[in-house]
């Protein structure tokens, strides 16, 4: 029987506290062939990805829309399953074993879970709530500003009007808040109205006179149609338009409701929705790409780190 001399190691092994070798695990073997931990790899690549995809669809569709607190479930499970690889990287490193792979794996997660969330967020901020908002109000169609109030049509998403409908841009207006906010009154042929409910509206896309109103499909000539404004932060600004509108041109304005001016808003909210999953494709597979790369990267810095020592 022989033993390695004091202060030295015997290869593939290391020396413990007390003097016995004990065996290194890890990802490469210094001093040997080098051996790739393939459980590792395939772990840390599907493992990061499949936490992103997850959240993202969670923090992008319809949960977040019903279910608001359990799409943010999905986020602090992401952030437990950060915290469990973690531990396990801590638990390695005090058991004196490699914890490169735990550790590569935690900061993984903490970075997929804070991106899905982030980006989740925005992509159903900005694309699908917009589209679940007015898929669940109501559809009005042959809708007469002239006969209509808008009390009347106080859960209309989507719009028809009548035929001879127009925007009357002689009575448009604006607020100006950082954004100038924009309106126009939609009537019956240019006929004065008793109350004017039905406002086309839009921002930054008028100078602030009166006639220079310019939102919307405002050119179409086959235009008759409005999607409801669903945004609450700028519906206060539209109103105060409104307001200048009664004051400047003697008018009465009852119960306003705000619509984006369009001939299709059936296809228009289709733009909503493909583009909601439009962009999760892309960030789903955007971010496996950047998985491959992190782990392929790892895996060359892991093995140059073994030659070293």
């Amino acid at each position: 029987m022989s033993f390695a001399p004091q202060g030295g190691y015997i290869r593939g092994a290391q020396q413990s506290k007390i003097g016995f070798p004990v065996e290194r695990n890890s990802s490469f073997t210094p001093g040997q062939r080098k051996r790739l931990n393939l459980v590792a790899i395939f772990v840390n690549v599907l493992g990061p990805w499949a936490v992103f995809t997850g959240i993202f669809a969670a923090m992008s569709f319809s949960l977040h829309y019903q279910y608001p607190t359990a799409a943010y479930c999905t986020v602090a499970a992401g952030l437990i399953l950060t915290g469990i690889a973690g531990f396990m990287a801590q638990r390695t490193r005090l058991r004196e074993r490699d914890p490169m792979w735990y550790t590569f794996a935690a900061i993984s997660l903490l970075i997929a879970t804070l991106l899905a969330a982030v980006l989740g967020d925005m992509n159903f901020s900005i694309n699908m709530q917009p589209y679940y908002d007015i898929e669940n109000l109501n559809t009005y169609p042959s809708v007469s500003p002239s006969r209509e109030k808008g009390q009347q049509l106080m859960d209309a998403g989507r719009v028809y009007f009548t035929d001879g409908t127009v925007l009357d841009t002689t009575k448009g207006m604006s607020f100006k808040n950082l954004d100038r906010y924009c309106v126009a009154p939609i009537v019956t042929m240019q006929e004065p109205l008793a109350s004017y409910d039905f406002w086309a509206v839009g921002v930054n896309c008028c100078s602030g006179t009166g006639s220079d109103f310019k939102c919307g499909e405002y050119d179409n000539a086959h235009a008759r149609a409005g999607i409801r404004l669903m945004r609450d932060d700028q519906r206060p600004f539209f109103r105060l338009a409104v307001q200048q509108a009664e004051a400047a041109y003697n008018i009465k304005s009852t119960h306003p409701l705000f619509f984006y001016w369009m001939q299709d808003p059936v296809g228009e909210m289709m733009k909503y929705h493909n583009n909601g999953f439009k962009y999760f494709l892309i960030g789903t597979f955007t971010y496996l790409a950047f998985t491959l790369l992190s782990v392929g990267g790892a895996v060359f810095s892991f093995s140059k780190l073994s030659n070293e020592i």
